[in-house]
This record gives structure tokens, sequence and C-alpha cells, in this order.
């Protein structure tokens, strides 16, 4: 028979940890003296307890350990169990991964650079978010052509609001599509957060859109929009430098919109997939 101490140390584990295992039924020593509370283990207990290690080991909590180890958990199962694990740990070392090529493209950046990037970029997995928006046609995308276009929808939008009694909820964001026509032209949506049923308000020519959830590459922008396009770059060399490709124009999110633009902050978010 050995003591606690004795038998923590064959089995490389700690007494506090086999008194916590004695607590809740997973290996109970085989004697255990009623005036004093000393535990006992017999050697044919390491092997119980070598495979509460293993399996702790393989990810399975406590309770996963015990059925398996009573054999309350059939073949057909444990399997399963182990199909989940495996799928768990898969997706843990793909999150390990591309954190680690985001720390290396980080480094480069500081070693090229010889300082901290001012601009972080940062991936989320944004909410579906309802909005109200009016629409217009941009000649290009470049910011010379959106800017003549998405100023006065806004202008014309918020009085519009305001007359249906319609209060926004949240901040601005406008969006970007290709026109059918092609050509190079945008559609440009002028949108705002509302809380509001889908549909045209009214007869104002303001309709309220639902917008999916997505994942995207974020980053803030502060300054006008006409200067946004140094924004913009570092954004792409980011998500060619940490292995992303854009699916799709960014939305641009109002975060601060003061008189003096040069003021403005904004967040651009540009739906990405990894390439």
């Amino acid at each position: 028979m050995f003591t606690i101490g004795d038998f923590a140390r064959y089995g490389r584990v700690s007494p506090r940890m086999l008194r916590h295992y004695d607590a809740i039924g997973l290996l109970t020593p085989d004697r255990t003296d009623p005036a004093t509370g000393y535990r006992r283990y017999g050697a044919a207990q390491l092997a119980r307890l070598n495979r509460i290690i293993a399996l702790k080991d393989l990810g399975f909590t406590l309770q996963q350990v015990g059925a398996v180890l009573d054999e309350r958990v059939g073949p057909e199962e444990l399997r399963g169990m182990l199909r989940l694990r495996r799928a768990e740990l898969t997706e843990a070392v793909a999150a390990a991964s591309a954190r680690l090529t985001r720390v290396e493209a980080r480094l480069r950046s500081i070693e090229s650079e010889g300082h901290m990037p001012a601009d972080d970029v940062v991936i989320k997995t944004l909410p579906a978010v309802r909005v109200a928006e009016l629409t217009g046609t941009a000649a290009s995308y470049q910011p010379e052509d959106i800017g003549p276009v998405i100023g006065p929808l806004y202008d014309r939008m918020f009085p519009l609001l305001e007359g249906a009694e319609l209060r926004p909820t949240g901040p601005g964001i406008a969006r970007y599509e290709d026109a059918p026509e092609g050509g190079g032209a945008i559609v440009v949506h002028a949108g705002v957060t509302v809380s509001a049923p889908v549909g045209p308000v009214g007869d104002t020519g303001v309709r309220v859109v639902e917008l999916p959830p997505f994942e995207a590459a974020t980053i803030v922008h502060r300054g006008a929009m006409d200067d946004v396009l140094s924004t913009t770059h570092t954004l792409a060399r980011w998500l060619d430098a940490n292995g992303y490709r854009s699916t799709g124009y960014s939305r641009e999110v109002t975060l601060e919109c003061p008189p003096d633009r040069g003021s403005w902050v904004t967040e651009l978010q540009e739906p990405v997939a990894r390439a």
C-alpha cells in the first residue's frame, strides 16, 4: 500500500489532485483510516490513474473520464467523443496558426518601420444590423466620385426620417456594390442604424433593410473620407500579409462626425475570407 504522497509521486500528480479525484468518486483510495483520515492506495490503482491522466490529456472533462472508465460510454459513443475532440483541436490549431501569421506580420512591420504601426487591423464577426437607407449611383469607387453622391444622400435622408418619426438608433453605415450596368459604376447606399420593420418608409424613397452578419477585417480611419485611400492601402497590405482575401467592398461605419471633417472617425469593415 502507498501513502497518498508516495502514490502521487509515482503517478506524477499532486496529492491535492488525488484528494479531488477521491471527492468526486473518480479514484477512491483502497483504504482510508477512519481515525486519521489517511488515504492508502494499492499498486493496481496506478493503472486507473494512468488512464485518467491519458484521457484528461486528450481534453476530456473529469465527468467524461469517469463515464469512460466506468464503462458507461459504449465504443460508438467514445468514437463520437474522440471525433468531436479532433474537430475542436483542428479548429484550435487553425486559429493558432492564423494568430501566428498575424504576429509574424506585425513583427515584420515593426522591423521594417522601426515602430509600432498606428493602424491596427482586427478580424471581427459582425452581427446582422437593420438600417434605413437611400441609394444613388457613383461613376466609380474613387473618393472623388463617391463623395458628391453620398453626401447629398445623407442630407436628404435625415429630414425624411424625422418627418416619418423614425429615429436613428446607431451609427451611419455606408455600403457599396457594383452597379448592374457595369462600366465601373457603383451603387451607393447611405444608411443609418434603426429599429423599424423591413420595407419602405412611406413614400419617402427611404427603405429599411436588414444587413446579414459577416466576417470582416476592420480598421479605423481618422479624417475626411476624401483621404481614405492611405487607410485602405494599409488594410490591403495587412490582408495580403496575413493570408486573407477581400470578398466585397468595405462598409463605412461612422463613429464620430463633428463639423470639422478632418476630425471624423470611421471604421472600415471589409468582408474577408481565408485566402
